[in-house]
């Protein structure tokens, strides 16, 4: 009753919209359609991701030959910060740890699930627009000022916070710790606090519209993987986001108000200070507690758009539809149960030690379901080789290589050897980093069509994605080898230690990979501006794809469909259905006499 309830409501409020003229600042930058606030977090997060990997080839130059005088240091980072061209150590901790931060946060949380979180549904539950315009556009505009907060505190004559991308205490919690903690620290904590509330908004909003607002027909077990994964997504980011909240408040009371959560026993320069009672052990908890389920926030929607583009591509039915929901749904529930894996060396109980490894490999069950499925789907598919195919093709392979050195890091007694090491860097980037980048550069070639109304350019499309392959195995396999080596990852420099001067050499070659591959980003960036005014123009459905996004008009238009939403009649994988001429079958089409609708068998 709700959904159709939903509907008509929606559906009302379109005609309204249609007799206001729309301004440019409406239409651009105050907008309350979900398309357009789309494509803001989306381009938001691009020029994020370029700041973010600047910086990651800034230090990856200062690692492989420390100490030397470079002139692009001089010119980003200044006289102050890289005097004489050479990188100051506690500026390659700020470097690292706004890195980290941008990446994962501001890039793979919004850029992803803020763009394809509103894009996709609407479109693909047959809903005018999310369930509040309102809170939409504020969530993206919350989202923009912690971006200029984050940004500015690069600015900061202390410099930027230098605690890591994990702030642990005491580094984070003492103002004079070291220079990164003071100015640079506050505003990383207010930036994070905004960024917090404004998924929280968003996640609201996607979680009511995918529950109330679908169209007729439209039941959970017809709604695309891309819905589920984002819907799922979503509910993650409710439970976990509001933990780190409270970490981050907590540690500014720490910092500002005299009180002592996370601190105890503390000398500074041989003066003891006044905290007592604190344990930083405590903020970790907290910490991993939202920092675990962020990695499957940023993992999800990946697989969702994974799912929805191989199956379209390969021309077949997702294969275990049923079975990719429950295993959504499985890493959802055990994403809350494994963050102790982080804090193995923290002298956690080795009893507690064993239940997290427990949880740990578990959760590598419903992962592996998803592997199988979509290398199944795979499987003697009609398969159209274009770049979001090669994408989620990528992806499946970082998944599984990044995956699987999860194992071990997940087993308590294998974990320690390793901890801290570029082993880790190796694990989580391939996992984690590139995947989500994958999936992300997949949803853009795929349903960039629908988001500008132009194709992007088939050709460079495939160069990008060939060196970007090439180069992301180049930068992160070889850390494997150095990180079991014992290389301790955030050292700004190893000249110290006579026993690694064998991992420069791999270190030169490991910055050489990230330089090239940096450099081809440029090819994926002129592609996707220069489409934008001049790509070809795109038909409605260039893809032949079953879902409900494609059956609206190539202009856009409040409200997404001219008159009445269409209805839904099947689940959103018919390819290659026999009796049918066309090798897809849209969700529109009624079933005939006697046929099965795929999702309810």
């Amino acid at each position: 009753m709700s959904a159709v309830v939903g509907h008509e409501l929606t559906h009302d409020h379109s005609h309204d919209d249609h007799h206001h003229k729309e301004t440019f600042v409406t239409k651009y930058i105050f907008s309350q359609d979900h398309k357009m606030i789309a494509k803001q977090f989306l381009v938001t997060g691009i020029i994020m991701g370029i700041i973010g990997i600047a910086m990651s080839l800034l230090f990856r130059i200062q690692i492989a030959w420390p100490e030397e005088s470079f002139k692009v240091f001089s010119w980003l980072l200044g006289d102050d910060f890289a005097p004489g061209g050479v990188m100051r150590n506690d500026i390659y901790l700020a470097l690292v740890t706004i890195h980290g931060t941008i990446m994962v946060f501001f890039v793979l949380t919004a850029g992803l699930s803020g763009t394809f979180s509103n894009l996709l549904i609407p479109l693909q539950i047959g809903a005018r627009d999310m369930a509040s315009g309102f809170m939409n556009m504020l969530s993206y505009w919350i989202f923009f000022i912690a971006c200029i907060v984050m940004i500015s505190s690069l600015f900061v004559e202390s410099g930027p916070a230098s605690a890591g991308w994990t702030i642990y205490p005491p580094l984070s919690a003492v103002p004079e710790a070291i220079p990164g903690s003071g100015t640079g620290m506050t505003l990383w904590l207010v930036s994070m606090a905004l960024f917090i509330a404004q998924s929280l908004m968003g996640s609201l909003n996607y979680v009511v519209t995918v529950l109330n607002m679908r169209t007729k027909g439209m039941s959970m077990t017809r709604l695309p993987l891309t819905i589920w994964a984002l819907w799922v997504t979503a509910i993650i980011g409710i439970v976990s986001f509001p933990v780190l909240l409270s970490a981050a408040l907590l540690l500014i009371m720490d910092r500002s108000f005299g009180t002592s959560f996370f601190l105890s026993d503390i000398y500074l320069a041989g003066e003891v200070l006044h905290y007592q009672g604190g344990s930083p052990v405590l903020f970790e908890h907290l910490f991993w507690f939202l920092g675990h389920p962020e990695v499957y926030i940023v993992i999800l929607p990946a697989m969702g758009i994974t799912s929805e583009v191989i199956s379209a591509n390969a021309r077949k039915p997702i294969f275990g539809y049923r079975a990719m929901i429950t295993s959504i749904l499985a890493i959802a529930f055990l994403s809350t149960i494994v963050w102790g894996h982080h804090m193995f060396v923290s002298g956690m109980n080795p009893f507690l030690g064993s239940v997290f490894t427990f949880t740990t490999l578990l959760i590598a069950i419903p992962s592996a379901v998803k592997a199988f499925n979509y290398i199944t789907t795979l499987w003697k598919g009609n398969l159209q080789m274009n770049p979001s195919m090669l994408f989620c093709i990528g992806f499946v392979s970082t998944f599984i290589t990044g995956g699987v050195t999860g194992i071990i890091l997940g087993d308590s007694t294998l974990d320690i050897n390793v901890h801290d090491t570029y082993f880790v860097i190796a694990h989580f980037h391939l996992v984690m980093g590139i995947s989500a980048l994958y999936g992300m550069f997949a949803g853009i070639y795929h349903w960039f069509p629908k988001m500008y109304g132009r194709m992007m350019n088939k050709n460079l499309g495939y160069i990008h994605f060939w060196v970007t392959v090439v180069c992301a195995y180049g930068v992160f396999f070889p850390m494997h080898f150095i990180g079991m080596a014992g290389l301790p990852r955030r050292y700004y420099t190893n000249s110290a230690f006579p026993m690694f001067d064998d991992m420069v050499d791999v270190n030169i070659l490991i910055t050489m990979f990230a330089l090239v591959g940096a450099a081809f980003q440029l090819v994926f960036l002129f592609n996707f501006f220069y489409s934008i005014f001049y790509g070809k123009k795109a038909p409605r459905n260039p893809w032949r794809a079953t879902t409900l996004e494609w059956t609206t008009p190539v202009e856009h238009m409040h409200g997404n469909w001219p008159g009445a939403i269409p209805e839904v009649y099947r689940w959103p994988y018919d390819y290659s259905k026999p009796g049918y001429e066309e090798d897809f079958v849209p969700q529109t089409v009624p079933l005939r006499d006697g046929e099965k609708d795929g999702g309810h068998l």
